[in-house]
């Protein structure tokens, strides 16, 4: 016969058992945690802070904008090397591997790959509408007495094609230079050229397109848009030219699935220049860039003058 104290243990045993089972089964009715979500492989984009309506550091211009679409199709989360794109931007970011692609370069730009075009544009005639100066091309005898505002870079080997043009015709004295570096402490400073021809301060300015639409658009004094012509001058310098998307030489395969997002994606592409008044034109069949491809003009140079 089992003494008590032997009885008294077995029970307590059973009523463990018992309520480990009760457990082990509650258990099993709880969700399961989830699993961590694997990370997404980062996409380095070379990148201005501070030069609408291409880019900055808030992620409000068009480029960034295609950056992120690019990214969102490759699967992949966006990073930003910011750089000012001056003299030397090429080599400190796309050149240096610190990023993997570098958006809105001109297409055939030497030291890079660069994709087929996403878009055309043209460098413009900016002028007041009540001004009445439609009409205007490079050789019109009304640009030797108004006051013109030109896009600079710095030296006679690296300026803006408007510049050579005006240059080449011996039309200097009316002529006012806008440095595209400008004064980098104050927000876009390459819009003061279209800031300028809405305040007066001159009759008309050639601008690549995309800065002059996008801040022509935001300016209270309506201002009149038009292709500067003709589109290439004296057979040197092309006032058009077609824009990709730039990657590292030893990235080709890179490009091409960039490549495949920039034709699978036109629409949403086109709606987002749309978006930012880009002036467009067909892109060629086989784009060719100058010794001073706009992308430089426009905002800076890599090369000889490419594009920033």
């Amino acid at each position: 016969m089992e003494s008590g104290a032997a009885v008294l243990l077995r029970s307590v045993m059973t009523a463990a058992s018992l309520l480990a089972g009760v457990l082990a089964a509650a258990a099993a009715l709880l969700p399961r945690p989830l699993a961590a979500a694997p990370r997404q492989p980062i996409l380095t984009v070379c990148a201005d802070p501070n030069n609408m309506p291409f880019s900055n550091r808030a992620g409000e211009g068009f480029e960034n904008r295609i950056a992120q679409l690019i990214a969102a199709n490759l699967h992949m989360q966006v990073r930003y090397v910011w750089w000012a794109q001056r003299r030397g931007y090429l080599r400190n970011t796309l050149r240096d591997a610190r990023c993997d692609l570098w958006p809105g370069i001109a297409a055939g730009s030497e030291n890079v790959l660069t994709t087929r075009p996403y878009y055309r544009s043209t460098y413009v005639f900016v002028t007041r509408r009540r001004a009445g100066l439609s009409g205007l091309t490079l050789d019109d005898p009304r640009l030797r007495s108004l006051s013109i505002g030109v896009q600079m870079v710095g030296n006679d080997a690296t300026n803006t094609p408007p510049a050579h043009a005006m240059a080449r015709r011996g039309i200097t004295q009316n002529v006012h230079g806008f440095m595209l570096y400008g004064n980098y402490a104050t927000p876009n400073p390459p819009a003061r050229i279209v800031n300028a021809v809405a305040r007066g301060e001159v009759d008309v300015a050639m601008v690549w397109g995309p800065l002059a639409g996008y801040f022509a658009g935001r300016s209270r004094i309506p201002l009149r848009l038009e292709p500067v012509t003709p589109a290439v001058d004296a057979g040197v310098w092309p006032m058009t030219y077609d824009i990709a998307v730039g990657v590292r030489r030893n990235e080709p395969q890179l490009r091409e699935r960039i490549e495949q997002i920039l034709v699978n994606r036109k629409p949403q592409i086109d709606a987002v220049l749309r978006d930012f008044h880009v002036p467009e034109l067909p892109i060629t069949a086989a784009p060719t860039v100058s010794p001073t491809p706009p992308s430089t003009t426009a905002r800076t140079s890599a090369s000889s003058v490419s594009r920033r």
